[in-house]
C-alpha cells in the first residue's frame, strides 16, 4: 500500500451528486443529503435533545466524505445553543480534495458560513490524525486518515453517538466487517446511541453481538427502514499500561510551569478547550531559554519507513503548521534540503519513491534533495506570547510546586503541566533528560530578501532584512548556555556548505551569537503525557523484569503532566503536544493513535528499564522550586 492516501475517483451526476467510482455508490442522497443527515444520524441518535446539560459530547463517524454530516452536526449544535463542547471524531480512508468538497457542499447555501470555515482549513490528506478546533464555536474535529480496520483500533476516545455512514455494506465491506463492531463498543460511553441508514442483517447482528440493543426505524427518502441502536452492555475495560487515557476527572484550573514553546503549546490548546491557565516563568520574559532565538524553522522530518515514529513526526508537523497559520511572527517558505552524505541521499530517494506527503508539500530536487513547500519560519519573540494569549502570566518568580497536592506557590490547581526543559529532571530524575547546547548566529539590517530556507543538518534562514544560521547540537553539562567562538566557526563553515546567495553579506555583518540548552531524550522522542508514580509503577510492573506481561493501569501522580524532551524540534512538537495534553486533561478525543501516544509517554521509560533489568530510581513526587 502507498503511504499517501489515494483520493476518491469521482463522477458527478447532473444533479450535482458525487459518486465514488471505486465503490459505485453516492456520498449522499440525491433528494437531499442534508435532510438525510438530520433524519438518519442526528435524530437517530436523539440529537439535539441529548445535548441539554452536557459539558462535553462526542460524536464519532465512519466515513468523513464531504464533511456533510460534520457540518449538519455543527449547524444543529449552533442552533441548539448548547453551552458545552462538541467533539466530532471521524474516519476516512480516501480523503476528498478540498475543491471537490467545495463543489459538493455548494448544494447547501444554508451551510455556507460553516462550510467556509471547514474548507478554509480542509484537513491535510497525509495518513495519520488531523486535529482542527474552532474555539469560538466550541467544536473540535479529529479526523483519522487511513484504513478504518487499522485506525479505529488505534484511536482513543469515548463516543456518546455514532454515525455509521460508510458506503453501502454490499459495496464497502472493509467499513462494515465483523471486526468493526467490537471496536465501536470499546470506544463508546455508557448509553451511546448509533444511527445508520442500513438495516443489513450482518450489521444488526454485529451491533447486537457488541452489546447494542438494535431497532429498526422508518427510513429516509426511498429507503423504507434504517437502524437505531443503544449500547446496553459496556465493553470490558482495557488496561492503560502507558497512562495515555484521559484523567479520571476533567480539570478546569491548570498551572503550566515554563514560559517557553512547550508551555506555550500546552497553554494554547488548554485555553481553546475552555481551561483557566496560569503560567509560571522563572525568567523576567517569556521564551528566554532555548525557545528564544530570533528565528526558527518548522519543517518535516521524513523517514523512509512507514513506522509509528515516521507518522507521528508528520502529524506533529502538519498540526504545527496549521496551529501557527495567521499568528504574529509566522511566515510560509520553502526549504531546500540537501543530503549530507550517500546514506542520506539513499534515504531521500526512498522517501520520494513512496512519499508520505503530497506534491503540494514535497517535491524532488534534481540534485537529489527534497523541496519542502509550505514550511514555516517563525519569530519566537512574537509567536510565543501570541500562543500564551488568554493565560495569566506570572514572570520573574520561582514556582514552588507540591505535586501530590497539586499546588504551586500554595495555590491549588486541578492539574499541573511541567514544561520547564532540563528542570524536569528535578521533578523526576528518572526522566534522565540530557542537555544539548545549541548555538545560532543572527544578523539583521541586511538587504531585504523573500523568505527562504536551506537545510542539510544545519539550516540557513532569510526573512526580509533578517538572517539566521546554525545550529550546533553539542553534548553539554549543566543548565547554563555558553556562547563559544568554536560554535560560531562551526556555524560559519556550515553556512558556506549551504551557500545561500546572502552568505557573503551575512558573514561580513555585525553577527550576534545566541546559545540555548535543549532537553533531549535518548530515543529523541519527546515526553508528553501523565507523570507516572514511579515507586508505585515499579511495584505494579515488577513482573516485566522476568518477561511477564503485566496488564494493569499505570499509576499516575494525579493531575500532573509532562511536556518536555523536545530537543531541537520544539516548535514542531509543541502544538501537537498541547493538543494531546488538552485531551488527557480536559477529557476529549486524543489527536494521535495509541501507538504514537505510547511512543511518547513518560511511562515508556519506566517499562523500558524494567524490561532491560536496569535500575529504576524510586522517589516520592517532590516539592521543589523551578
Amino acid at each position: 500500500m502507498p503511504r499517501l492516501p489515494i483520493p476518491p475517483d469521482l463522477e458527478w451526476r447532473e444533479d450535482g451528486t458525487p459518486v465514488a467510482r471505486g465503490h459505485d455508490d453516492v456520498y449522499f442522497s440525491a433528494s437531499d443529503g442534508l435532510a438525510e443527515a438530520r433524519a438518519v444520524f442526528l435524530a437517530g441518535c436523539g440529537l439535539p435533545e441529548r445535548w441539554k446539560g452536557q459539558e462535553r459530547f462526542t460524536i464519532a463517524e465512519t466515513g468523513f466524505g464531504t464533511g456533510l454530516n460534520f457540518l449538519a452536526a455543527w449547524d444543529a449544535w449552533r442552533a441548539f445553543g448548547a453551552e458545552g463542547w462538541l467533539e466530532f471524531v471521524s474516519f476516512e480512508a480516501h480523503p476528498m480534495r478540498a475543491e471537490d468538497a467545495m463543489r459538493a457542499l455548494s448544494a447547501w447555501p444554508e451551510l455556507e458560513a460553516l462550510s467556509g470555515l471547514l474548507l478554509a482549513r480542509w484537513p491535510h490528506s497525509a495518513k495519520g490524525v488531523r486535529r482542527l478546533v474552532w474555539p469560538k464555536h466550541r467544536i473540535g474535529l479529529t479526523l483519522h486518515i487511513g484504513d478504518v480496520r487499522e485506525t479505529l483500533p488505534d484511536a482513543v476516545f469515548a463516543a456518546d453517538a455514532w454515525f455509521l455512514d460508510g458506503f453501502s455494506p454490499a459495496k464497502n465491506e472493509a467499513m462494515w466487517g465483523d471486526g468493526i463492531y467490537p471496536e465501536i463498543a470499546k470506544r463508546s460511553a455508557t448509553g451511546a446511541q448509533v444511527g445508520t441508514f442500513t438495516v443489513a442483517g450482518h450489521v444488526r447482528r454485529g451491533l447486537a453481538s457488541a452489546g447494542f440493543a438494535v431497532a429498526k426505524a422508518p427510513g429516509f427518502g426511498k429507503k423504507r427502514e434504517r437502524l437505531e441502536a443503544t449500547l446496553e452492555t459496556a465493553a470490558p475495560a482495557v488496561a492503560d499500561r502507558y497512562a495515555v487515557g484521559p484523567a479520571a476527572r476533567r480539570a478546569r484550573k491548570v498551572a503550566i510551569i515554563g514560559g517557553g514553546i512547550a508551555g506555550a503549546g500546552a497553554a494554547r490548546a488548554l485555553i481553546q478547550g475552555g481551561a483557566e491557565v496560569t503560567v509560571f516563568e522563572r525568567a523576567p520574559e517569556l521564551a528566554s531559554g532555548a525557545s528564544g532565538n530570533a528565528m526558527a524553522l518548522v519543517m518535516p522530518r521524513l523517514d523512509a519507513g512507514d513506522t509509528v515514529q515516521a507518522r507521528l513526526l508528520i502529524d506533529a508537523y502538519v498540526l504545527a503548521r496549521d496551529a501557527y497559520w495567521g499568528l504574529n511572527g509566522v511566515t510560509e517558505t520553502s526549504v531546500w534540503q540537501m543530503p549530507r552524505d550517500d546514506r542520506e541521499r539513499d534515504r531521500f530517494a526512498k522517501v520520494l519513491a513512496d512519499p508520505p506527503l503530497p506534491l503540494e508539500d514535497l517535491e524532488a530536487l534534481s540534485s537529489g534533495g527534497c523541496l519542502h513547500k509550505r514550511a514555516v519560519i517563525v519569530r519566537p519573540p512574537l509567536l510565543v506570547p501570541a500562543l500564551f494569549s488568554g493565560a495569566r502570566i506570572r514572570r520573574g518568580i520561582d514556582a514552588v510546586y507540591d505535586l501530590p497536592s497539586c499546588e504551586v506557590n500554595g495555590e491549588p490547581f486541578d492539574a499541573i503541566v511541567l514544561a520547564s526543559g532540563m528542570a524536569l529532571n528535578g521533578a523526576a530524575p528518572w526522566l534522565s533528560l540530557e542537555p544539548r547546547l545549541g548555538q545560532v548566529e543572527y544578523a539583521d539590517g541586511l538587504s531585504p530578501r523573500a523568505p527562504s530556507a536551506q537545510a542539510a543538518g544545519h539550516y540557513a534562514l532569510a526573512d526580509g532584512s533578517a538572517r539566521l544560521w546554525g545550529a550546533t547540537f553539542e553534548a553539554h553539562e549543566g543548565d547554563e548556555a555558553v556562547v563559544s567562538a568554536a560554535a560560531r566557526a562551526a556555524n560559519a563553515e556550515a553556512l558556506r556548505g549551504l551557500s545561500p546567495a546572502w552568505m557573503g553579506e551575512a558573514l561580513g555583518a555585525d553577527v550576534t551569537s545566541r546559545a540555548g540548552v535543549r532537553a533531549t531524550t535518548p530515543d529523541r522522542l519527546p515526553l508528553i503525557g501523565a507523570l507516572p508514580d514511579v515507586a508505585a509503577a515499579r511495584q505494579v510492573f515488577d513482573g516485566v523484569r522476568t518477561g511477564r506481561k503485566v496488564e494493569a493501569d499505570a499509576p499516575r501522580v494525579e493531575g500532573v503532566y509532562v511536556a518536555g524532551g523536545f530537543g531541537a524540534r520544539g516548535f514542531t512538537w509543541a502544538p501537537w503536544a498541547g493538543e494531546i495534553l488538552a485531551a488527557q486533561i480536559l477529557g476529549g478525543p486524543a489527536p494521535a493513535p495509541v501507538s504514537a501516544l505510547e511512543a511518547i509517554s513518560p511511562m515508556r521509560l519506566i517499562l523500558r528499564r524494567l524490561k532491560r533489568g536496569e535500575a529504576l530510581p524510586g522517589s516520592s513526587p517532590p516539592t521543589q522550586p523551578v
